[in-house]
């Protein structure tokens, strides 16, 4: 539920343990088949890191999942806010969690200026937590300050004036609710743009499987070629990659799409289809002609789909 709103995750999560309904299933199961079950949430690398976890959990901890937070948090995928959470409240372990709606809160009521995405703050920021831990109800404590700050603190338009806390919240005291929690650094939007070669030949069309250390790793797109910046269809079919993989194949364009803009967490796709009919192959490619079996990502899907 991380980034995910859960009447989004919800769903997912639902068919996941149905299809799923234990840790010996999970980790027996094909990488593939988890991709497209998770098709359409993101974060590819969650699915693929629980995938691993279940492998570890059954070889290494018998099929029991570990019950304490030093042994959670050696698990691939999961880190210190995370096995905090799981073993705060599976386990009732006296373990702080401390994500966005918890730096936020005590940055604002204790008017703490240290940036919460520095080495010091981070420390600084879960000592407090510990700190402030009811050590007997770790779990419903927890899971009180983050709901606290999901539904009250909010990062905009917070209802301080209806706050129970606003008698004693610095910044409301200070009226510098929108200064807190300070950042160090601001997050940068990377701008990348793709070019996609729908390759179509005989009712089905040419896709390779991702496996680069990039996004959507395991999933299926088309011949991609990405530029440095918007280019023009002639410039696209003059550049040497475009060559490339085109090589001396005869080729008819029969479509080109607009420009379909793709938001991510912290890249901005910009992406064009350029469907040929021909019969090139790549190297690694498949003919694919049944999308159901296999996990696209979103921007793929919505194209197949008719957009």
């Amino acid at each position: 539920m991380q980034q995910t709103r859960v009447e989004q995750g919800l769903p997912y999560y639902m068919r996941f343990s149905e299809k799923y309904p234990n840790v010996k299933l999970l980790a027996k199961a094909d990488e593939k088949e988890i991709l497209k079950l998770w098709q359409g949430l993101g974060y590819y690398s969650r699915a693929r890191n629980l995938h691993a976890t279940a492998k570890v959990v059954v070889k290494e901890h018998k099929g029991i999942f570990p019950k304490t937070f030093d042994e959670i948090i050696k698990l691939k995928g999961i880190g210190q806010y995370t096995a905090g959470a799981i073993a705060s409240f599976a386990f009732g372990e006296a373990k702080p969690v401390v994500d966005g709606n918890v730096f936020r809160i005590l940055s604002r009521y204790f008017g703490i200026k240290t940036a919460i995405d520095s080495t010091k703050g981070k420390k600084e920021f879960y000592a407090l937590a510990e700190d402030l831990l009811d050590k007997k109800n770790p779990g419903t404590f927890n899971q009180a300050i983050m709901e606290f700050g999901s539904r009250q603190c909010t990062p905009k338009n917070s209802e301080c004036e209806n706050c129970p806390l606003n008698n004693s919240c610095y910044a409301f005291s200070k009226k510098q609710i929108e200064k807190f929690p300070v950042k160090e650094k601001e997050t940068k939007i990377r701008n990348r743009y793709f070019y996609y070669l729908v390759v179509r030949n005989k009712g089905k069309v040419m896709m390779k499987r991702r496996t680069e250390k990039d996004i959507w790793k395991g999933l299926y797109d088309f011949p991609l070629i990405e530029t440095e910046k918007q280019i023009s269809i002639n410039k696209f079919f003059e550049r040497k990659e475009a060559k490339k993989v085109l090589g001396n194949k005869k080729f008819s364009i029969k479509n080109i799409s607009p420009t379909h803009k793709h938001v991510l967490s912290h890249q901005n796709l910009f992406v064009r289809f350029i469907e040929i009919n021909s019969k090139l192959r790549t190297p690694n490619s498949e003919l694919i002609k049944d999308f159901k079996k296999i996990a696209l990502p979103r921007i793929i899907e919505k194209y197949l789909d008719g957009m």
